[in-house]
């Protein structure tokens, strides 16, 4: 890959080259100041000092030149609007045409000034973080801390920019004016608040400020769940992605498939036990029962993602055939009295399991502006999902037979879910349409995903940057010259699971385990709900499907709190680590320690475990899509991948560590199997304190 200093030169504008932030000298003089304190010429305070005089100098370069542009647009648009002004009392089309294309041209010097503020800040969030590195020092702490709120900071024109505010204002609102009637409309942008304005400078303007804003909202914190892997540079603004592949039903298809998966996943969680008895099996069985779809998906993830380098269509129509076979078999194994047949049902459906190719299809084919919201969507998708399968189960209390097929709370799941997927299907070969692509795999070529991380959030985290920011590529070596080139092969997309595990930082690795820690707990807690609440409560399926679908229910308000006002107060790690402490406590009150064990204990307990782990879900998957190498933001083995097979190996496990409990007696079941839970949560957190510690 080209080192960060190179890529960034490349992307700045020719005619403003001088105004720029200087990243390769600083990151030289970084090194001058670690080869003088090593020889004892110089001391740390004197290094802290004269950075920061250079900093300070650099950033004041960056906002005269950025005020000086915000006037010279200021006074342009103020023209503009005397145009406007004469154009009220007597307009004419060829006239408001001219001067709604003089208001796009004004547009277009605006997203190239905040481009120009995009660029410097990610150079500086970068020096910040490379002087971190060299010194193992939290200067990057002590800068912003004591520049955040200086009345003469300079770093808050930067990062509030209200100037340009301002100039995004005017420009719309005149837009507005001139887009309606042909500038007769009677109604300004104030009256009508809710209705954007459809022009797409304004879009491209409205996504930038986004970017360069970055704010921790409840959308931004629920896309970043997708961990759909970002580039490290935005695109210049020529660059911008062409929005002809676009095609809205497509993307509506793939988060159809992605809830449909869900609900399919969950909603035999409620009568999985007994199914499994009246087909002479264990109650316990139903940790196989259940986890048979994850072993099959630890497969399908990776020929899925491989497939979908070439295609979309076809993989989601093997994805429908697969489910609908796999739920006809778990339908009909009940009149068969057959096992077998209910499990290799439930493997076919985990062989349909096209996640890996609803998040492709998000990163590559849906434009940037509104790719959040896709992301956020897939997201939704799933919590939805989660909650209506165990809700949908819980409504299938029936028993009827046509012909020779039983229809029951144990039958119908498999053939509801059967008909969906046929309707899908259908709906699928009528409305998709298979995206025009090249081969990522044989090209190197730069990520279109989505910078969304590109600047911290405003002032409430300025450039704070954390242990878990993204990890080096050669930039971070501070040997590493930005003149010069890596070899070409560092462009690539991995090819293999051991290329990918070689490119995984201690951080990585510890978000990694931390993601199967969280997924164990989560899969046991659901998974042995039906069979441990039958025989402490003598719960019925409608009673269990409740309880879960109620948990599921908890991911959307709980993404909102965290998302809008907990991200706001607190940086990640901090989050990150009082989550899995959370999920201790839950894991610990969740033990049959007290005779007799209560309702309230194990809602309870199963509430604080579930709710922790989703905002510890969240988090960790925000900080994951930062820290993990840009070489894993495409191609077959990338990070969503990564982060998948984690997660589902962890829910194989947890459903096999059930079955085998259940040899037990089901009187040892609950706390055998939060045995591991609690083990494997006490080295996460052991883990991430010490990758912490060692860092900072």
């Amino acid at each position: 890959m080209v080192a960060f200093g190179k890529k960034l030169k490349e992307r700045q504008l020719e005619e403003w080259q001088g105004y720029y932030i200087n990243y390769k000298l600083m990151k030289k003089k970084v090194k001058q100041y670690a080869q003088q304190m090593e020889v004892g010429t110089q001391d740390r305070r004197h290094v802290l000092k004269d950075f920061s005089r250079m900093l300070d100098n650099q950033i004041e370069k960056i906002v005269l030149f950025l005020l000086e542009q915000q006037g010279l647009l200021a006074s342009r648009i103020a023209k503009l609007d005397e145009r406007l002004d004469a154009l009220q009392e007597e307009p004419e089309i060829s006239q408001i045409t001219e001067l709604r294309e003089a208001y796009r041209a004004a547009g277009q010097d605006l997203l190239r000034l905040l481009y120009f503020v995009e660029i410097n800040a990610i150079g500086l969030r970068k020096i910040l973080k490379k002087f971190d590195k060299r010194f193992g020092y939290r200067f990057t702490d002590y800068y912003v801390k004591t520049r955040a709120n200086h009345p003469y900071s300079q770093l808050q024109q930067v990062f509030k920019h209200v100037g340009i505010g301002a100039v995004v204002g005017a420009i719309s609102r005149n837009l507005h004016e001139l887009q309606d009637r042909q500038g007769r409309s009677y109604l300004s942008i104030y009256d009508q608040p809710v209705i954007p304005l459809q022009d797409p400078v304004v879009d491209s303007i409205k996504a930038a400020v986004d970017r360069l804003s970055n704010s921790t909202n409840f959308l931004n914190f629920l896309a970043q769940h997708a961990l759909i892997m970002r580039e490290e540079l935005p695109a210049p603004i020529e660059e911008q992605v062409d929005d002809s592949n676009y095609h809205f039903m497509s993307l509506i298809l793939n988060l159809a498939n992605t809830f449909l998966y869900m609900v399919n996943t969950y909603i035999v969680v409620p009568t999985a036990d007994d199914y499994s008895m009246s087909l002479g099996a264990a109650a316990t069985v139903c940790g196989i029962v259940i986890g048979a779809m994850a072993v099959a998906q630890v497969f399908s993830s990776v020929y899925f993602s491989a497939w979908s380098n070439r295609s979309y269509f076809k993989p989601l129509i093997f994805s429908s055939v697969a489910l609908f076979l796999g739920n006809t078999l778990y339908a009909l194994a009940y009149d068969l009295q057959s096992l077998w047949v209910l499990l290799i049902g439930r493997l076919c459906c985990g062989l349909g399991s096209a996640r890996a190719v609803n998040r492709r299809y998000i990163s590559d084919c849906v434009p940037l502006k509104i790719r959040m919201q896709a992301s956020a969507g897939f997201v939704s998708a799933s919590a939805l999902g989660m909650a209506c399968g165990p809700a949908l189960a819980g409504l299938l209390q029936t028993k009827f037979k046509i012909y020779k097929l039983t229809f029951n709370q144990n039958t119908l799941p498999g053939w509801v879910m059967a008909v969906a997927w046929l309707i899908y299907l259908i709906w699928l070969c009528i409305s998709f349409r298979e995206p025009p692509r090249e081969n990522e795999e044989n090209a190197p070529q730069e990520s279109n995903q989505v910078q969304n991380d590109t600047l911290e959030n405003g002032l409430h985290q300025p450039l704070l940057i954390t242990s878990l920011e993204k990890p080096s590529d050669e930039d971070d070596d501070p040997e590493v010259d930005d003149s010069e080139e890596a070899p070409e092969e560092s462009r690539l997309p991995v090819t293999s699971f051991g290329a990918a595990y070689r490119l995984l930082t201690p951080s990585v690795k510890v978000q990694l385990l931390i993601y199967f820690m969280l997924k164990y707990a989560m899969e046991v807690l659901l998974s042995e709900s039906s069979v441990v609440t039958t025989y402490y409560f003598r719960w019925s399926t409608s009673s269990v499907a409740i309880f879960l679908a109620c948990l599921g229910l908890t991911v959307l308000p709980v993404n909102i709190f965290v998302g809008s006002y907990i991200s706001n107060m607190f940086e990640d790690r901090q989050i990150l680590l009082v989550s899995e402490i959370l999920v201790l406590i839950g894991i610990l009150l969740s033990f049959n320690v007290i005779i007799p064990y209560s309702v309230v204990q194990y809602v309870g307990s199963g509430l604080i475990m579930f709710v922790s782990a989703e905002v510890l879900e969240g988090v960790n998957l925000a900080l994951l899509s930062r820290v993990m190498s840009s070489r894993l933001s495409r191609g077959t083995y990338n990070g969503g991948l990564l982060s998948t097979e984690a997660g589902t190996i962890a829910r194989v496990i947890a459903d096999g560590t059930i079955t085998l409990a259940g040899y037990l007696g089901r009187n040892m079941l609950l706390n055998v199997t939060l045995i591991p839970s609690l083990v494997i949560c006490i080295v996460s957190i052991v883990s991430t304190c010490y990758t912490y510690n060692s860092l900072y």
